[in-house]
C-alpha cells in the first residue's frame, strides 16, 4: 500500500480501540469484559480491544473486535472519544479511541463469548478495569444517558417483541433511578413509535402486559425532528 515510509524519522506509537459493549438482561444493564491475556497487566479485568491493523479503519478496526468475540454484525456502535495520556498505558505509547456498542443481549453467539474468555457484569460487580478502562466505561454511561433523553434507546437493547414493564426497566437501569409507571407509559405512547402486538407476556402475572415493538419509520421521524424521551 505504500512504498516508503516518508515519516520514519518521527516517533512512532500504537493506535488501539476499546470498546464498551453494554447489553441489557432481565432489567439489569450489563457491560462485557474479559481478562486481559497479554503483557502487561496480564490476568487483569480489561475492555475488550484491538491495535488498529494498517489496512483497516478506526471504525473497522471496532466492528473486528466486536464480531470476533460476540459473532454480531451491523450493530449499533458509536465513536465515545479519544483517550490520549501520555502514560495511559505502560507498554507504550498508545493512543486509543473508545467505542460503545448496545447489543440485544441473546442475540450474540455464547459459545463465542466463552471462547474468548468473555463475562457479563452487573454495573454492581463490575471489578477494577485496567489502565484508563473504568473512565471509559464512565464516559459511555454518561454517553448513554444523554443519548436516551432524545432517542428510544430501547430499539438497539431490548428484544424485538417486548412490554411496557421492560422497556420501563431499562430506562430505570440507564438512569438508575425508579420511574412511575403511570407518567412512563403515558409518555412513550404519546410518541407514536410502538406498535401494540395481540401477543401477551404472561410470565409475570395470569392478566399479563401485552407486547409491543417499534415503528421503525416514525422512529426514524422522530430521529430527525429530536424528541426528549424521557419521563
Amino acid at each position: 500500500m505504500w512504498e516508503k515510509d516518508y515519516y520514519e524519522v518521527h516517533d512512532k506509537m500504537y493506535i488501539g480501540t476499546d470498546c464498551i459493549i453494554f447489553g441489557f438482561d432481565n432489567g439489569v444493564l450489563k457491560l462485557l469484559i474479559f481478562k486481559r491475556r497479554i503483557e502487561p497487566n496480564v490476568g487483569e479485568y480489561s475492555l475488550i480491544g484491538s491495535f488498529v491493523k494498517l489496512e483497516e479503519s478506526i471504525s473497522n478496526a471496532a466492528s473486528r473486535v466486536l464480531h470476533e468475540i460476540t459473532g454480531l454484525q451491523n450493530v449499533f456502535m458509536e465513536e465515545l472519544k479519544t483517550y490520549n495520556a501520555v502514560e495511559r498505558d505502560p507498554g507504550f505509547r498508545c493512543v486509543s479511541v473508545g467505542q460503545y456498542a448496545l447489543i440485544r443481549i441473546d442475540d450474540y453467539d455464547k459459545d463465542l463469548v466463552e471462547k474468548h474468555g468473555a463475562m457479563w457484569y452487573t454495573f454492581d460487580e463490575l471489578p477494577d478495569l485496567v489502565l484508563d478502562h473504568n473512565q471509559m466505561v464512565e464516559d459511555a454511561m454518561a454517553r448513554l444517558r444523554r443519548k436516551a433523553k432524545y432517542q428510544p434507546i430501547g430499539l438497539e437493547l431490548l428484544p424485538e417483541k417486548f412490554t411496557l414493564p421492560q422497556l420501563q426497566s431499562l430506562y430505570e437501569a440507564i438512569y438508575q433511578r425508579k420511574m412511575d409507571s403511570r407518567n412512563f407509559r403515558k409518555k412513550v405512547l404519546s410518541f407514536g413509535v410502538l406498535i401494540k402486538l395481540e401477543e401477551k407476556d404472561k410470565t409475570s402475572s395470569r392478566k399479563g402486559a401485552f407486547y409491543y415493538k417499534f415503528d421503525y419509520e416514525k422512529y426514524k421521524e422522530l430521529l430527525a425532528q429530536g424528541i426528549y424521551f424521557v419521563v
